[in-house]
């Protein structure tokens, strides 16, 4: 049910997921990915989520802003190599902006449906892209999820982006430490999360409900919020099985917002109403 009423609520069964739904993670991509910049390199060494290889750092000036990437390597047991700055370009690629440090390391993990539904029932929080495919898009939607304490992010197995370093650099880090599963269909994912006590919130322009004006109750509860692609919006098919939608006020002459914008703005709508802020 979608609009902007007083819907009646479900009665939520207290399951997981459904038989079967637990779907095998995609390969495992490329054996070893080379990671560029302190912010990424730092993150992925405290997250000690991938298999971490070598730490290679520029010997000079750049070493002393890059000793706490020397200790948080050698905490976790990584080998770390002291190079000159030409070397270290030679290693990490004529386009790479390093600031210095480089990490090799093994592709993160992608997992299935069932392992993000973690945390305390009645205030998890996941986020959906539904064709969102550019990497840098999906970098700042996971630098902004994990910013406003979702749990996970969810991504289809086509139409959406592999977990490259571009997508770690442009998340700053933040991708490190967000789990991510793929899914082969979503309508199917967000009626098994329906399952697992979770309501489906979209965000649609054209929705009849007002983000900021929408009660409280309509935005409280396990919630995965699902984000289309700029232009396209999100699918019919996907639409057809959201639980509500909700749209974000526009005062200026442009009709809509960048992807990663319109995230910020639902996602912390929703943390500031967690936190006792005023509801509608």
């Amino acid at each position: 049910m979608r609009g902007s009423g007083e819907p009646p609520r479900r009665q939520r069964p207290a399951v997981g997921l459904a038989a079967g739904a637990r779907d095998e993670a995609p390969g495992s991509g490329p054996a070893t990915e080379r990671l560029a910049g302190q912010h990424v390199v730092r993150e992925a060494l405290r997250a000690r989520r991938r298999r971490l290889v070598r730490l290679v750092l520029e010997d000079g000036r750049r070493m002393e802003e890059a000793r706490d990437l020397a200790a948080l390597a050698a905490a976790a047991g990584v080998e770390v190599a002291v190079v000159p700055h030409r070397r270290l370009g030679e290693i990490a690629g004529a386009e790479a902006r390093s600031q210095g440090a480089m990490l090799e390391a093994g592709p993160l993990p992608e997992l299935v449906l069932a392992d993000l539904l973690t945390g305390d029932s009645g205030t998890r929080r996941l986020v959906a892209l539904d064709g969102v495919e550019d990497p840098q898009n999906l970098g700042a939607i996971a630098r902004v999820a994990d910013a406003a304490g979702a749990s996970g992010l969810i991504l289809t197995r086509r139409r959406a982006p592999p977990l490259s370093p571009a997508v770690s650099r442009a998340s700053a880090g933040a991708i490190e430490h967000l789990p991510v599963a793929r899914v082969p269909n979503l309508p199917r994912a967000l009626l098994d999360l329906r399952e697992a006590g979770f309501w489906s919130l979209g965000a649609e322009p054209d929705a009849e409900a007002d983000l900021f004006s929408a009660s409280d109750r309509l935005l409280s509860g396990d919630l995965v919020v699902v984000l289309g692609a700029e232009g396209r919006g999100l699918r019919r098919g996907v639409r057809a099985v959201l639980d509500h939608e909700v749209r974000i006020p526009m005062a200026g002459r442009v009709d809509s917002l960048n992807v990663s914008t319109a995230a910020a703005v639902v996602l912390f709508e929703l943390l500031r109403r967690g936190r006792g802020g005023a509801g509608g």
